[in-house]
């Protein structure tokens, strides 16, 4: 039950009311006892800063940011942490007792969750497909690794050109490769690992049978690979459902959802110990699977 004093967290984004987000965070929240509701706030881009003032004055205790607004965030926060300031992308915020909100990023994190011990990783190659604000994420996940490689795929090569500059680094050097290059079937071939973090193949966006790059290229990628698509609607996407099919291991989006909501749940409670099995199994629940 709502009351007087129930605490309000929530979601600002444009697009919201197909997230997952409120029926994962509320399950939690009863879970853990709070007193606080999680509800999808519709926001654009222009209202952005009032509404932060206006969340802020009514003391809510958190916020996520999805899209299209994660960077215009970073530019709006009195305080950024050190990851969100150099991804320049934010999708947590925490108020500041002093006024305004703390960014930082916990799809990072998400990200990582399902990939396993860091260790595994070392010396082996990535392929990221898409240079956009989910892919700044997953390359400063994988930059954490210990990667021999990370190739970033995108369709544009000034795009791609700023995205490496903005997140190069000496650890797991990133390159750069349009989906025009004769070389993209070389890289393939030897990819461990290939992360889609573009929207083709969502339901909601276009034909969900179509598959990022097409489909002649991915019989080339060697059985150990593992495939990881951002999207999980539909429910394996048809890219990861034809990888499947090839004997790959499979991860989409919805192990990352939970995982970096989960994050933020942490900080803005201050309690460690939350549930995430219940997360999960809310999530699951809503998509029918």
């Amino acid at each position: 039950m709502i009351k007087g004093s129930t605490g309000l967290v929530g979601l600002l984004g444009n697009p919201v009311k197909h997230s997952l987000s409120p029926v994962m965070q509320n399950a939690a929240l009863d879970a853990m006892g709070l007193d606080w509701r999680y509800l999808a706030l519709p926001c654009e881009e222009s209202q952005l800063r009032i509404v932060l003032e206006g969340m802020h004055a009514v003391n809510c205790r958190g916020l996520n940011v999805t899209i299209p607004h994660k960077q215009t965030v970073a530019n709006i926060c009195a305080e950024l942490s050190p990851l969100a300031e150099r991804l320049g992308a934010v999708n947590t915020l925490l108020p500041l007792a002093k006024g305004g909100w703390h960014g930082t990023n916990t799809d990072v994190e998400g990200f990582l969750a399902p990939l396993g011990k860091r260790e595994l990783w070392q010396g082996k190659k990535a392929v990221v497909i898409g240079c956009g604000g989910s892919a700044r994420a997953v390359v400063a996940g994988l930059q954490t690794l210990q990667l021999q490689m990370v190739h970033v795929i995108g369709r544009r090569a000034e795009v791609l050109s700023q995205f490496v500059a903005d997140l190069q680094q000496a650890d797991a050097p990133l390159h750069a490769i349009t989906d025009q290059d004769p070389n993209l079937r070389r890289v393939i071939e030897a990819a461990d690992l290939v992360v889609n973090t573009t929207p083709v193949g969502m339901a909601q966006h276009g034909d969900p049978s179509a598959m990022p790059l097409g489909n002649e290229l991915w019989e080339n990628l060697p059985p150990r690979a593992i495939v990881y698509d951002l999207i999980y609607t539909p429910r394996p996407t048809a890219w990861l459902a034809q990888a499947a099919d090839r004997g790959h291991l499979c991860f989409d989006g919805l192990e990352m959802l939970v995982q970096q909501g989960a994050s933020a749940l942490r900080l803005w409670s201050g309690q460690q110990d939350v549930p995430v099995p219940t997360m999960r199994l809310a999530a699951e629940a809503a998509l029918g699977t």
